[in-house]
């Protein structure tokens, strides 16, 4: 049996919720990998919908192990929100369904305060970040001043922790014109919220190694999308942590072995939250056509999305670099009615054409759409659950999308319900 890689293949808001669900059944095992409560995964089961930010997808299956690995960052106290709000809605969560990696990295309440600071004060260029202390959260990490799930168990650590923190923090945050933090009170709240963040901690590395020997298949689970990468996304409108394929071995503590299967989650159309360069992007009758059929609201941020065709340039790079095996192409159904569809088959870049992204930001932001038109179809493919059920315009606009990004579908998604999916390949199986 493969393990599952679910990543994102595009600017994120792809609909990974209903794909990881759907897989999350399959599975014994549900692992994210990376980034924080800046994600947001909507899962509508049996009509109830439930709204995740930092719990991964396999929280609301009964009978599934949820773990958090250590290339997450954790707002403590989100966390806790965050399992009140779901048991609230009939989901039991103990630590025997839901463990965090004892090295997983926190949010700290300062975190959040000094990334809303900078982007207030960067009149350069905003980078349309969250808020919710992400990134600085992760440069702590890499500059060896965070603390970890771990530290909470010691006062020793954990007082040694902060005040190495509060060195770096209090110095930046006088630059800014904010307060110094109040040693005292954070450690104090540390300790109270300690002994519930403690009861999840475990060696998620041993555990997930565990489950692999017994043959449990294991689904790692990304958040937001390839493009948002820190090293291959549009940088500098970018997370703070590496999404591609290749961080789920290194956020949860696997060998790359590990990985069976990588599923690129695909929008059929392309959406982006934020700044940054959007070579589709649709100013015009035609974009919030797309952005009011398929509802394009973030779940975490509620900012309007932008909308824009298909980009397969963007695909076929993303499905590189990630190594994807095959595609869930999502949202299928937001493209009834149209008369004629686009796809981005290329750029126009000072007089060139190029079949990729470059990488500088200002070569990105000049980068002009190539595209191919192909016509579209009256009759509606929402809730398809087999080939038959498509128009022949739909199958062809697939068919054209798995040529044009080198890869093949091996899910179709035609409405938000889990049941309405048509699945080619079964990547646990295959």
């Amino acid at each position: 049996m493969a393990n599952v890689v679910v990543v994102g293949a595009q600017w994120g808001d792809e609909g990974k919720g209903k794909i990881v669900d759907w897989l999350s059944e399959r599975a014994d095992v549900v692992a994210r990998f990376q980034g924080g409560h800046n994600a947001g995964h909507t899962l509508v089961i049996d009509g109830t919908v439930y709204k995740l930010h930092a719990l991964p997808s396999g929280v609301v299956r009964g009978g599934k192990l949820s773990v958090i690995g250590n290339g997450v960052v954790l707002d403590p106290w989100h966390l806790l929100k965050e399992i009140d709000t779901i048991r609230a809605q009939g989901v039991e969560i103990t630590p025997e369904t839901l463990m965090i990696a004892e090295n997983t990295p926190l949010i700290l309440p300062f975190h959040g305060e000094l990334d809303r600071a900078r982007e207030a004060q960067n009149a350069v260029a905003k980078i349309g970040t969250t808020g919710r202390g992400i990134g600085p959260a992760y440069e702590d990490k890499v500059g060896r001043r965070v603390i970890r799930v771990a530290d909470l168990g010691d006062d020793a650590t954990l007082e040694l922790r902060v005040d190495r923190a509060l060195v770096h923090h209090n110095a930046l945050r006088a630059g800014l014109g904010l307060e110094a933090i109040d040693r005292d009170a954070l450690i104090a709240s540390l300790r109270e919220i300690a002994p519930e963040i403690l009861r999840y901690a475990a060696p998620v590395w041993k555990v997930l190694q565990d489950a692999r020997r017994q043959g449990r298949r294991i689904l790692f689970e990304g958040a937001q999308g390839s493009l948002l990468d820190i090293d291959f996304g549009t940088y500098p409108y970018v997370t703070s942590s590496n999404v591609i394929s290749g961080q789920a071995a290194t956020g949860t503590g696997v060998g790359p072995g590990a990985i069976g299967f990588v599923l690129g989650i695909v929008k059929a159309y392309t959406t982006r939250v934020g700044e940054g360069p959007f070579p589709t992007e649709l100013l015009d009758e035609d974009g919030d056509r797309l952005g009011t059929r398929g509802h394009e609201f973030g779940t975490t941020t509620g900012r309007k999305r932008r909308c824009g065709w298909f980009d397969a340039c963007l695909v076929r790079q993303t499905c590189a670099t990630s190594g994807v095996n095959g595609i869930a192409l999502t949202k299928l159904d937001v493209l009834d009615g149209f008369e004629t569809l686009k796809i981005c088959v290329g750029y126009e870049l000072d007089g060139q054409r190029l079949d990729f992204l470059p990488t500088a930001a200002d070569a990105q932001a000049r980068c002009r759409p190539i595209y191919e038109e192909m016509p579209g179809w009256s009759a509606s493919t929402e809730g398809a659950r087999s080939w038959a059920d498509l128009p022949a315009e739909a199958i062809k606009y697939v068919r054209r999308v798995e040529e044009l990004i080198e890869c093949p579908v091996a899910m179709l998604s035609t409405s938000p319900e889990r049941e309405d999916t048509i699945l080619v390949t079964d990547p646990f199986t295959r």
